[in-house]
């Protein structure tokens, strides 16, 4: 068979029967599972973690700024976005904790460079050609399939030695069972497409209970799905989430409530569809920068620097905001125009996942961030 022949088949093997994933031989020895979701366009920490003590922000932020009256209570400080019901109630029962004035190494302000030293633990844009999350299964399995992407391709972060599955939910109709059993006929001779096959079948059962209002996006629906795979006693315990849109240089106030609303609905779904699972689960949010401390002039924010992450989870030892605050007063902006970071989001992200898998902290510091020099450890994040 020609090698251009082998490819198209293959696609068409991966197109036929979507999800291209399949879990074999059990999952990771651990009942914790780890979800990183990522908010790809700079998320405005600022409107998400709104500093209602700190005098200067209804200064900088005019008319975007949400009025106290209206956000969610954390401390005397600080208060969340009336959008994120759900996460506020899982910070009352202490299974969320937020974490602000943070960021990774970089400190320009290009998406695209941003995202990839996010994804790659790198020092520099493009330093390192693996992601972090594929350093992280590397060091608890040697199979790659306890780790699951759910987006359409396997985003950077889940890139590297270990081949990752991906899966997304298809908005084609089904193939029909006549259709599939040819094409497995088709494939029965070959090794390598008969191994492909099978393998996509296997996902295909695996993911055969999903609701198909999840091929809508709802991100609710989205939730339920990723947390059917989770949930399972074979599944994947790592998994990575995509999220987008999060880049609003324009009518802020409005376009943000909705972003923020459907992560809001997104972790509900999947709290619900994890059940018991829920209770081992640690789920962090981040993005590759924030926001300008001062609205702009078409009711957005431009891109920034200091931002806000969250840990979310029955197994996250929440009711808590982290923060060194460095003030938005003019003399405390980063250049004159950002929320200063005051604490990495390599530092947590290393942190989170030694706590979560019960690894050496500095093993997993060196692993998952060679090239960078972490700062000092946070308070314990996590449930023993």
């Amino acid at each position: 068979m020609s090698l251009n022949r082998r490819a198209f088949l293959a696609g068409a093997a991966a197109l036929l029967a979507a999800p291209r994933v399949a879990f074999a031989g059990g999952a990771l020895p651990t009942e914790r599972r780890f979800i990183f979701i990522i908010q790809r366009g700079a998320a405005d920490g600022l409107h998400t973690v709104i500093p209602t003590a700190d005098p200067h922000y209804a200064r900088l932020r005019g008319a975007l700024a949400v009025e106290p009256e209206t956000a969610l209570k954390l401390d005397g400080s600080f208060a969340l976005h009336p959008s994120l019901a759900t996460l506020h109630g899982l910070y009352l029962g202490g299974q969320a904790s937020f974490i602000h004035a943070l960021a990774s190494s970089y400190r320009e302000r290009s998406h695209f460079d941003g995202q990839n030293i996010l994804e790659t633990g790198g020092r520099a844009p493009y330093a390192l050609k693996d992601g972090w999350m594929n350093r992280l299964v590397g060091m608890l399995s040697q199979r790659g399939r306890d780790a699951i992407a759910f987006a359409p391709t396997v985003p950077m972060a889940l890139r590297g030695a270990l081949a990752v599955p991906s899966y997304a939910p298809s908005g084609l109709p089904d193939a029909n069972e006549d259709l599939m059993q040819r094409v497995a006929q088709l494939y029965a001779g070959d090794a390598q497409l008969h191994a492909l096959w099978s393998a996509a079948l296997d996902a295909r059962g695996m993911a055969g209970s999903t609701d198909p209002k999840a091929r809508r996006q709802e991100p609710g629906e989205i939730g339920r799905m990723a947390a059917g795979f989770l949930a399972r006693a074979d599944g994947p315990r790592i998994a990575m989430i995509e999220t987008g849109g999060w880049d609003t240089h324009t009518g802020q106030g409005g376009r943000l409530a909705a972003q923020l609303r459907n992560l809001d609905t997104l972790v509900g779904g999947l709290r619900q569809g994890l059940g018991p699972a829920w209770d081992r689960t640690v789920v962090l949010v981040a993005t590759e920068f924030g926001r300008t401390a001062a609205a702009n002039g078409t009711g957005g924010t431009d891109h920034g620097t200091g931002a806000a992450a969250m840990l979310l989870g029955g197994a996250v030892q929440g009711g808590r905001v982290l923060a060194d605050w460095p003030g938005l007063a003019p003399a405390d902006l980063f250049e004159g125009r950002d929320l200063r970071p005051t604490m990495g989001l390599d530092t947590l992200i290393a942190q989170t996942c030694a706590e979560t898998f019960g690894l050496d902290p500095e093993r997993v510091a060196r692993t998952l961030f060679p090239q960078i020099a972490l700062g000092k450890p946070l308070p314990r994040l996590l449930k023993a």
